[in-house]
């Protein structure tokens, strides 16, 4: 059997845009030959579709879609395809997240997801009802066991504890199945596409069952789905590997040896289906294809040198084409949920207040990576505290980058406030008015969003956002936070990764001390801890959830754990204004954290 991974980009309620995606997947993965084409979970409507589920016209629309376009698709391959259905005759009132078998034109087989998270991002038990049993469908003479995403996160040998007292792969292991099949839209954190390969391939040898995995990729709202679908075989070797933060279209070949054992080859990538690979591979340079034989066979229809992340089945595949998580892996999820917010959106054009800071100039290279320059302004907007260097370094950056640059001082609006709010109109240096400064800046960017078109990206990171740091409409003002889960010495990272063949931020933005410039001489440690010690205190308390003793039992002062835990805490409130943010870390401020406003500790 012959069969397609469809790593698949949707858009979220586009029912019809997603299905003609498919049809066309279908179409290049039948010239390469696939009996089988397997979609990511929820592939029709997109992953996660909230509180669409609870339209009416939109679940008859899907279900409409699955029986006069998905049905009749399956006339040409066997589909595994993600979907909210109703269920059967009793339960005709609840919805489950299913995986739908079609072959020969017609439903052949339902696999309703067993396990569904609650916790962090997710909220399954809204809007799904758990499937009651698992049992295997029969493809032919393959008996395929159906599963979905959080279903196969719950081996007790692997994590050393269960969160769901049912294990789907265990039951579907024990009723016979040939291959295990999982459907999903797993959202990236950093350091998660390495763990969950780890996983499969324990999984595969723990079972003797080779594993197909299936991802969706893209931009949805906070989330970025990385995609490295792949194949492990029963031996837990890595068959093929699609790639990450790209649309992919793999094909590989399965089959029974005499002593009845299966095997599995990749055949290659199939051609035609709008998709690109990128790959790093041990036999060329990034970019390049690597050899065919890697690959296997190439039949026609099927582009096996561009294949590069598809070894044999009888040889491990090389460390170079495995994920190896780099801070590289941050900056594409960025780029891609960058793009597809916009694209998803509707905007094509980004705008930027240039601080001649880090946080801008990496907010700015990131777009101008997803957007193309062409599409990116950068407005640098100087005050009487700005210095001589931070408005070269923003103009230079955007020469770097070739976006297009304007400097607005905002010196005459600054002191107009101090005339009104001030009783002799000179300054006080208080809060207020360093905030002011931001505000007026948050609302000359406003306006050139609404007058020209643009969408205004916000620079704050995580580190600032966590201790409230940042100012209410003011540098908070726009429409997406693109470093909002991004800590401050990971900004520092990036910017560095940015640099690495030649100088796009200029060097003096990452050497020099960090500061606002709100008042004379500032820096962000006259306010806060060293970023090295401040975001390391913040990951043990926001993303480990550790109390006030355990951290300060890591070696951090009491007080100094005490003080920023409350300004997270106390912080709350502007976060909830924020501009939604894109997620990159194991737990994340919005959506993945879920905290009261109005509380105390007692």
């Amino acid at each position: 059997m012959r069969i397609a991974l469809a790593q698949l980009n949707p858009t979220i309620g586009d029912v019809g845009g997603n299905t003609g995606k498919m049809r066309k997947v279908v179409e290049a993965a039948r010239r390469a030959g696939a009996d089988l084409v397997v979609f990511p979970e929820l592939a029709v409507t997109g992953y996660p579709p909230r509180d669409l589920l609870c339209r009416r016209d939109f679940l008859q629309r899907v279900e409409r879609v699955l029986v006069e376009e998905i049905a009749p698709l399956s006339r040409e391959a066997a589909l595994v395809v993600g979907a909210p259905v109703r269920g059967e005759k009793a339960d005709r009132d609840y919805l489950y997240n299913a995986a739908l078998l079609y072959a020969e034109g017609k439903l052949a087989g339902r696999q309703d997801k067993s396990l569904l998270p609650n916790y962090d991002v997710f909220d399954e038990s809204r809007y799904f009802r758990p499937a009651g049993r698992r049992i295997p469908v029969q493809l032919g003479e393959w008996s395929l066991g159906l599963t979905i995403c959080e279903d196969i996160w719950n081996d007790k040998d692997y994590w050393n504890r269960q969160l769901y007292e049912v294990d789907p792969v265990e039951e579907l292991a024990a009723r016979g199945v040939d291959l295990i099949v999982n459907i999903s839209a797993s959202p990236y954190h950093y350091g998660k596409a390495g763990l969950r390969l780890d996983m499969l391939r324990s999984i595969a040898r723990k079972y003797h069952r080779p594993v197909i995995y299936v991802n969706q990729i893209g931009g949805n709202d906070e989330l970025i789905f990385d995609g490295t679908s792949l194949a492990v075989d029963a031996g837990g070797n890595v068959v093929c590997l699609a790639g990450s933060f790209e649309e992919d279209l793999l094909v590989l070949e399965m089959g029974r040896q005499k002593s009845g054992a299966t095997w599995m080859k990749p055949v290659g990538k199939a051609a035609g289906a709008g998709c690109s690979t990128w790959r790093e591979n041990a036999g060329g340079a990034p970019g390049h294809a690597g050899t065919t034989d890697s690959c296997g066979s190439s039949p026609e229809g099927v582009d096996a040198g561009s294949n590069a992340g598809c070894t044999p089945s009888s040889v491990e595949a090389p460390a170079a084409v495995l994920p190896q998580e780099d801070i590289g892996y941050v900056y594409r999820a960025l780029v891609l949920g960058i793009a597809d917010y916009m694209r998803k959106t509707g905007f094509k054009k980004a705008v930027i207040g240039l601080s001649g800071g880090i946080d801008s100039s990496v907010t700015a290279v990131l777009a101008a990576a997803a957007l193309g320059p062409e599409n990116v302004l950068g407005v640098s907007m100087p005050s009487r505290y700005s210095s001589p260097g931070s408005r070269s370094d923003a103009r230079k950056l955007a020469e770097n980058l070739g976006i297009a640059f304007r400097e607005i001082p905002i010196e005459e609006v600054f002191s107009t406030f101090l005339k009104v709010m001030n009783r002799d109109g000179s300054p006080c240096g208080d809060l207020a008015e360093e905030n002011i400064q931001a505000r007026i800046r948050g609302n000359i960017l406003m306006f050139i969003s609404n007058r020209e078109g643009y969408l205004t990206l916000t620079t704050g990171n995580k580190s600032e956002m966590a201790v409230g740091y940042c100012t209410l409409y003011g540098d908070m003002s726009g429409g997406l936070a693109v470093l909002a889960d991004v800590p401050k010495v990971m900004v520092y990272q990036l910017a560095r990764y940015i640099n690495r063949e030649r100088e796009i931020i200029p060097e003096s933005v990452l050497v020099k001390p960090p500061s606002a410039e709100l008042r004379p001489n500032q820096v962000d440690q006259d306010s806060l801890p060293p970023y090295e010690v401040l975001d390391a205190i913040l990951q043990a308390y926001i993303e480990e959830e550790k109390p006030a003793d355990e951290i300060a039992a890591l070696g951090f002062d009491p007080a100094l754990v005490r003080e920023v835990i409350r300004k997270v805490d106390r912080a709350e409130y502007k976060r909830r204004q924020a501009a939604p943010g894109l997620r990159v870390t194991s737990k994340a401020f919005g959506m993945g954290r879920r905290m009261p406003i109005a509380w105390r500790a007692g």
